[in-house]
């Protein structure tokens, strides 16, 4: 895999803060969406994310939506299991728009009269783009800036994807935002933890993509589903085990650190499944940028964006968009906040671009 030359101070940084790093912290709001953080000398305690107490969140009202027809015969036992148990009402978010914003996009199909479509105690449903909503923990691993940006970047190509694969789709948020999209495209996610992937499907289901968004269990070390995908994502974890201290959650140290191999097994990954004229996205942290440049990877790098949260920071993440043709590799920024805090109008645009509303709500 060749690249251009690159600064090196990305690699100075993780020298410098590696012996420090005891955790990881993804911290998101449907309105926020403020980049993951890390803390130093201290165990991480898995947290709400959305930094609110269920009785202090206002619910809004479950819509009468009708049940998407279709439903896969592979989760019945999780609907039996949702079934067998008292359900416990979790968190539904209520919208939270700028006066005159129209979400665009289809509406999702709802949950109907499935009960496992409701969030259960532990849960909130809340928004993605458009009216999609995805199933997330009150506490621990959420969708977040980087799920945004990565899906945002697999847009540029997914109008002349038919298929698509999200590798180690987690909840499914890059998943479902490709869906959100490319209307056309049929998107596949593979993810290793069943509560993860349990959660996804619930999340296809309730925005009624059954008849063309799966998620398959599996490790994608082992998936060989052929070289049939225009568009391959991915979002590694962050870290190497031993860098930091692990959260006990498995589902929250599984997101963060590198359980089942970091960027190179998702380069290799994507090796076996992408077309010969398809792209690989890939999302990771800027202090892995030397990594991925040295992975020996036949995949070329085409296009390196570089996330910045604010103006001034130094970037945390990077996305990666490799294909199998070589040639050079042009490099971009996306600089999130401005110097006093507000959204960038580049960040408003991906926003709008993605679905969600481009400025933030009056309060």
């Amino acid at each position: 895999m060749r690249f251009p030359p690159c600064p090196t101070t990305t690699s100075a940084m993780f020298s410098a803060l590696l012996p420090k790093v005891s955790a990881v912290s993804r911290k998101s709001t449907t309105r926020g969406l403020d980049i993951c953080i890390v803390r130093l000398r201290r165990a991480a305690r898995p947290c709400s994310l959305e930094a609110q107490s269920s009785n202090t969140v206002k619910v809004e009202k479950r819509l009468p939506m009708p049940v998407p027809a279709g439903s896969r015969s592979d989760a019945c036992d999780e609907r039996r299991l949702h079934a067998s148990r008292p359900m416990v009402p979790g968190v539904i978010r209520p919208a939270r728009r700028p006066t005159g914003w129209v979400p665009p996009g289809p509406l999702p199909a709802g949950a109907g009269s499935r009960a496992d479509l409701e969030p259960n105690a532990d849960e909130d449903l809340c928004y993605l783009s458009g009216e999609w909503r995805l199933f997330q923990k009150l506490e621990g691993h959420r969708w977040s800036l980087d799920d945004l940006v990565t899906a945002w970047v697999a847009a540029r190509h997914v109008t002349r994807a038919a298929r698509a694969l999200d590798l180690g789709c987690g909840l499914g948020s890059v998943l479902l935002m490709v869906a959100w999209k490319g209307q056309q495209t049929r998107v596949t996610g593979v993810e290793a933890q069943p509560e993860r992937a349990a959660m996804a499907r619930r999340s296809i289901a309730f925005n009624g993509v059954e008849s063309r968004c799966e998620v398959l269990d599996g490790d994608l070390r082992q998936l060989d589903l052929g070289p049939n995908f225009p568009l391959v994502t991915g979002t590694p974890p962050y870290f190497p085990r031993g860098t930091g201290t692990e959260a006990d959650a498995d589902h929250v140290s599984a997101c963060r650190f590198e359980h089942r191999g970091g960027v190179e097994a998702y380069l290799a990954a994507a090796e076996r499944h992408v077309t010969a004229d398809g792209v690989f996205v890939m999302c990771a942290a800027t202090l892995e940028d030397d990594r991925v440049r040295e992975s020996s990877s036949s995949l070329h790098a085409r296009d390196l964006l570089h996330v910045v949260p604010r103006e001034g920071k130094a970037p945390l993440v990077s996305v990666w968009t490799f294909t199998r043709s070589e040639g050079p590799c042009a490099r971009e920024a996306l600089v999130v906040r401005d110097a006093t805090g507000q959204w960038t109008p580049a960040f408003q645009a991906v926003r709008s671009e993605m679905g969600l509303p481009p400025t933030p709500p009056r309060r």
